[in-house]
C-alpha cells in the first residue's frame, strides 16, 4: 500500500500548504473514509511519516468528537533547535532518523547541501565503521555537536 500511503502524506502536506500556522486538525475516520481505507492507515502514516525527528509533533483526542493535530515545528526558532538536539536526537541515534533530522533542517534553509551532505558523510555508517556496540551513541554525540556549533 505504499501508493494509498504517499497519497495520505500528500493531503496532509497540501493541508499545511493552506494554513499559516503550521498547525492542522484532522478526523483519522473522515479521512479514512475520504481515502477509502481503514482508520489504521491513517495511524501508519502518521506514526512513519510525521514523526518528531521530522520536525512534527502529533496529538490525539479519542472519543465522539475526536481530532488528530499535527503541529509542523518551526525549527528556525532557537527554542526549537535546541528541543531538536536534546530531545530528538538523544543520547543515541539510528542513521534513519538522524538524515531525517538533516534533511528537515535542509528544507528549511538552515543547512546549505554540502553542509547536509557533509554531515551524513561524517555520522555514516561507513564512518563509524569501527565501533559497532556504540556506533548510534557516537553517531548522536557528532549530531549534536556539529548543529550545536552552527547554530549557536
Amino acid at each position: 500500500m505504499p501508493g494509498l500511503s504517499n497519497a495520505i502524506e500528500r493531503f496532509i502536506m497540501e493541508l499545511f500548504q493552506m494554513t499559516d500556522d503550521n498547525i492542522i486538525e484532522i478526523q483519522r475516520n473522515e479521512m479514512a473514509q475520504y481515502f477509502d481505507c481503514s482508520p489504521s492507515q491513517i495511524n501508519y502514516v502518521l506514526s512513519t511519516r510525521f514523526t518528531t525527528h521530522k520536525g512534527y509533533y502529533v496529538e490525539s483526542k479519542r472519543g465522539g468528537g475526536g481530532y488528530i493535530r499535527i503541529i509542523k515545528a518551526d525549527i528556525k526558532d532557537n527554542e526549537d533547535i535546541n528541543d531538536l538536539i536534546t530531545n530528538s536526537i538523544g543520547d543515541a541515534i539510528s542513521r534513519n532518523k538522524a538524515y531525517h533530522i538533516i534533511d528537515r533542517l535542509y528544507e528549511e534553509d538552515l543547512l546549505s547541501k554540502r553542509e547536509a551532505e557533509i554531515i551524513k558523510v561524517s555520522i555514516s555508517d561507513r564512518a563509524l565503521a569501527g565501533s559497532l556496540e556504540n556506533r548510534n551513541q557516537i553517531r548522536a554525540d557528532i549530531l549534536k555537536n556539529v548543529l550545536l556549533i552552527l547554530f549557536k
